[in-house]
């Protein structure tokens, strides 16, 4: 089993509340809307999938055989 996070990039919005609330600051905004820098740094918190007005940011689960 694994995590990996995931951006809906149609919801997003640009607002930049997860950019701002990462602890890893793995995230950054590009042509108005999010982008992960580091994925291999994120710690899978969920302070940015708490925080996004939009859904638009998730952890998702991964299942391996």
């Amino acid at each position: 089993m694994g995590k990996a996070l995931k951006i809906i990039n149609q919801w997003c919005k640009g607002c930049g509340i997860c950019v701002e609330f990462c602890p890893k600051k793995i995230l950054a905004l590009e042509k108005e809307t999010v982008t992960i820098q580091n994925p291999e740094d994120c710690i899978f918190c969920g302070q940015c999938e708490l925080r996004c007005p939009d859904y638009a940011i998730f952890i998702e689960e991964k299942y391996y055989e």
